[in-house]
């Protein structure tokens, strides 16, 4: 005890606060919980049980280092409870290459979702070469739930490789679902959708709309950064058109409360949240039946062992769980 209070002491000038630093966010109510263990509900995406409603956001895949850090990322979700969508699957779709990276559910377990991903083009493409037959072969394979569609038109056109998008996507997704039954997740990479797009996508029977907002990784800057100076210094504008999470919940709740044909009940909220508290707002704020995703957060601790990413993703939850039990939201933000 007396160490305890002698490092109080020591440390007490050091670790004021200012009354601007609050997170007015939330109102704090330290009176109605004890320490809390299991105060989490479960959510339910797909038919399958997320434990925490945390969803490991599309990232890589297609390299030896891309296979570690999705071993990494489906270990910690088999573990704790967590969703997962897969990184780009384009490579094992066309060549059939690194189907170790993509196959893992060994590691994940049958009880949580897990949904392969491709983009706007090659459905497109499958559409019209009449291989919609072959994605639906490549979700069975690697024993995936269903497969997240990403719209990515500003990230193509950036792209020196990109794909000519010739069709709305909207049309695309549609023709998809038609055609292939396969549950689907549609999802931007950076810059989120405005309050039509949205509109259009919760009318159709979507297992879930994933944000991908403005905030947070930008893949319409990560083509810019792999391309000419001239080209960059021209288009880099491109890059800063987008929608934030917050603008993005706003938009939905509104599309909520005003239409009475929506097919799809779940949301993703990604793009920009930082850590658990984050999540909760968004959690809390939302209409809808919600996950929150993040990316780069857990890219940061998957590169390393899995011990590095097991903590991170421990920390995560119990900060959620502090939240759930002494936070309320604060309606004025």
């Amino acid at each position: 005890m007396k160490k305890r209070k002698t490092e109080h002491l020591n440390l007490a000038f050091q670790s004021r606060t200012d009354v601007s630093e609050i997170d007015n966010r939330f109102i704090y109510e330290p009176m109605f919980s004890g320490h809390p263990k299991n105060n989490i509900p479960e959510t339910v995406l797909a038919g399958k049980k997320q434990r925490v409603p945390i969803w490991v956001s599309s990232m890589t895949g297609g390299t030896d280092y891309a296979g570690h850090i999705n071993r990494n990322l489906a270990r910690a979700c088999g573990e704790f409870g967590m969703g997962m969508g897969l990184g780009s699957c384009r490579v094992l779709l066309e060549e059939g290459k690194y189907l170790s990276h993509f196959d893992l559910r060994k590691y994940l377990g049958n009880d949580v979702p897990f949904f392969a991903n491709l983009g706007i083009s090659q459905i497109e493409k499958a559409i019209k070469n009449n291989t919609v037959d072959d994605i639906a072969a490549m979700v069975e394979k690697i024993r995936a739930d269903g497969l997240i569609i990403h719209i990515n038109p500003i990230q193509e056109w950036l792209q020196p490789e990109g794909d000519a998008i010739e069709v709305p996507p909207i049309e695309t997704v549609q023709a998809f679902i038609e055609k292939s039954g396969i549950p689907v997740i549609v999802k931007e990479v950076g810059q989120g959708m405005g309050y039509e797009s949205l509109k259009a996508l919760l009318k159709l029977p979507l297992v879930a709309v994933e944000f991908g907002a403005f905030g947070g990784t930008n893949f319409a800057q990560i083509e810019l950064e792999r391309s000419t100076p001239e080209r960059k210094k021209l288009y880099e504008p491109l890059a800063y058109i987008g929608n934030d999470a917050y603008k993005m919940l706003d938009y939905a709740n509104s599309i909520m409360l005003s239409e009475n044909d929506l097919k799809c009940e779940n949301l993703i909220v990604s793009g920009g949240l930082k850590n658990y508290l984050d999540g909760y707002y968004f959690l809390q704020k939302s209409k809808f039946k919600t996950v929150y995703g993040h990316a780069s957060a857990f890219l940061e601790y998957a590169r390393e062992e899995y011990e590095l990413l097991r903590d991170f993703v421990e920390s995560q939850i119990k900060g959620l769980q502090i939240a759930y039990a002494y936070l309320k939201l604060n309606k004025e933000y």
